[in-house]
């Protein structure tokens, strides 16, 4: 079945709630439609000014029945949020007053619904950039504990092939850091490996790419990778995670088995840790444009909470899809 269905399937098993603060934006308005009408969710929040919303729901056709609005500036949760706005930027030299004109902003009032246990996740981006989104979620929601840097994934789908899980195969950071350090590409092993269980229910074999395989080649660039799994393995010994892997020599069988005898990664590998994001941008698009594979993503890894960002060009098909892969991270 193709990850996309997987997910929706999930969500409906989960019934998470969910809060879309892009409340009055007509994709997301008509995605929120679509994930209650189909149960992907057992509470869609909607955020902006009650009025604002209901006239563009009208514009764009859309029935807010069984959709909940929350309207920062006259809700019952104001004093509660803006307290904890408060507690999180005082250090920066925010005062009460301009915490509570903060947190009205919708972006910043749906992330603190999810730091405060009010939904489950977030998606946003569909009229926000992407650094207004992180930022929001940087500073309210976190990361997880014991993890310096979010990271991205994408999930690469090859329809009738055994590649990976059923022809899912997680790559990983295609979209975030572009030059990781060895602890932060040990970080992003760490949180592709939770991802893999998350999104594909499977026990996660995680390959740390390189151009060299269990020192077949020798440079600096090698040596982080090799530091990196070293790192990885240390921190989450419960993890298979193994590298330095040469890409064929991460999936392909006999070739593992050559290159990297013993190791329980190399040959069946279905995470795969690109050692920067050159190399990752450009592996998950040979793969999506040359082998016709479907890529879903990217979606944020490494968050304390589930939170995505959306492509501001993305269809309401998108923003259905990308909600309910968020929904699954859901604990």
């Amino acid at each position: 079945m193709a990850f996309a269905e997987l997910m929706k399937e999930k969500a409906i098993r989960l019934q998470k709630k969910l809060v879309l603060p892009e409340g009055t934006e007509s994709r997301t308005l008509k995605a929120a439609r679509i994930i209650v009408d189909e149960k992907y969710a057992s509470v869609v929040v909607l955020v902006g000014k009650t009025a604002a919303v209901q006239a563009a729901a009208a514009a764009a056709g859309v029935s807010l029945d069984g959709i909940t609005i929350a309207d920062p500036a006259i809700s019952d949760r104001l004093d509660a949020y803006t307290a904890e706005y408060f507690e999180l930027r005082k250090s920066k030299g925010i005062s009460e007053d301009e915490a509570k004109e903060a947190i009205v902003d919708p972006l910043k009032w749906g992330a603190m619904m999810v730091r405060l246990g009010d939904v489950d996740a977030m998606v946003a981006g569909a009229e926000n950039s992407t650094g207004n989104v992180l930022r929001a979620a940087f500073t309210i929601i976190k990361t997880a504990p014991g993890v310096k840097s979010a990271s991205s994934c994408f999930i690469m789908y090859l329809p009738g092939t055994d590649w990976g899980v059923n022809g899912n195969i997680i790559f990983s950071d295609c979209a975030t850091i572009p030059n990781p350090t060895a602890e932060q590409l040990a970080e992003i092993a760490i949180a592709a490996s939770e991802s893999c269980k998350s999104f594909l229910e499977a026990e996660p074999c995680t390959a740390m790419l390189s151009f060299s395989t269990k020192g077949s080649a020798s440079h600096e660039y090698v040596d982080k990778v090799v530091e990196a799994t070293r790192l990885a393995n240390e921190k989450r010994p419960d993890l298979n995670i193994d590298g330095e892997l040469q890409l064929d020599a991460a999936i392909i069988p006999a070739i593992g088995d050559s290159k990297a005898p013993g190791s329980k990664v190399a040959g069946k590998a279905n995470v795969l840790v690109f050692p920067d994001l050159q190399s990752g941008n450009i592996g998950y698009k040979l793969v999506q444009r040359l082998a016709g594979a479907d890529a879903y993503g990217p979606f944020l890894q490494g968050f304390a909470k589930p939170v995505s960002d959306l492509s501001r060009g993305c269809s309401v098909e998108d923003i259905v899809t990308t909600s309910a892969v968020t929904m699954a991270q859901s604990k």
